[in-house]
């Protein structure tokens, strides 16, 4: 594609929300420190030969990234951000996977309409950043395990980090952000009791975001004019990996 024809379509696609390098110098909008997120979900180096399903896909950054690390198939799955939420849009994925040359498929689904039925078994299943938008935490995590062959990566915002006792912070209107579709901020004993409730027999805590991080990311998006917020020191981030067996 010519340099300048795909810078284009690049700016066509509004919001990105993953920073994707497409080549010749051009890595799309997306307000998501992606590479960031990656560093710390310690994902296999290699894939190669295996299954991998990526929930909540959006613009399919760990789509593209699992399928460059070697896996056999990628399946990106989503349907709030590929047009139901109303804001977001498939087009900066389709567009990626274009420029990509990419095999990656996809499927337009509900996280709690998944089932081995629907989409199959996958031996590496990717969660990232969604479980905290599902109003049915737990039975969202009971669709995820139902698909998961060995392996799940998971990534979500976590809240209540002062107390040991499982439990989550419910936000019934805008209260996380100013932003209506997160519901639920889990501590993480409640992330871990709520895999091992659904099936995972393994749960490990791979990542915790520091308190430097959360600074830094409410400081560029008050200079971004894209928040006012403080980020609360009861709140974070967190990456963990579970097992079936």
């Amino acid at each position: 594609m010519d340099v300048e024809r795909l810078r284009q379509e690049v700016a066509q696609v509004h919001p990105w929300y993953h920073r994707i390098d497409l080549g010749h110098g051009i890595i799309t909008p997306g307000f998501d420190r992606t590479e960031d997120k990656l560093k710390r979900l310690e994902l296999p180096k290699s894939l190669k030969g295996l299954t991998v399903l990526d929930v909540g896909a959006w613009d399919g950054f760990f789509s593209f990234e699992a399928e460059r690390r070697g896996a056999a198939r990628v399946l990106a799955t989503d349907s709030f951000s590929w047009g139901q939420g109303g804001f977001a849009t498939k087009a900066g994925f389709i567009l990626a996977r274009k420029v990509l040359n990419s095999k990656v498929e996809d499927m337009d689904i509900d996280v709690l309409d998944l089932s081995p039925e629907r989409v199959g078994l996958f031996d590496v299943v990717l969660f990232l950043g969604v479980l905290y938008h599902m109003r049915h935490p737990l039975l969202a995590l009971e669709r995820v395990f139902s698909v998961t062959g060995k392996q799940l990566i998971l990534e979500t915002h976590v809240d209540m980090l002062w107390l040991r006792r499982p439990a989550a912070a419910f936000y019934p209107a805008r209260e996380l952000r100013g932003d209506p579709t997160n519901w639920w901020g889990p501590n993480p004993p409640a992330v871990i009791a709520m895999l091992k409730s659904v099936g995972y027999s393994t749960v490990r805590v791979v990542s915790t975001y520091p308190l430097l991080y959360r600074l830094a990311k409410a400081a560029r998006l008050r200079l971004e004019g894209r928040g006012s917020f403080l980020p609360s020191l009861s709140q974070g981030r967190i990456v963990v990996h579970a097992w079936r067996e």
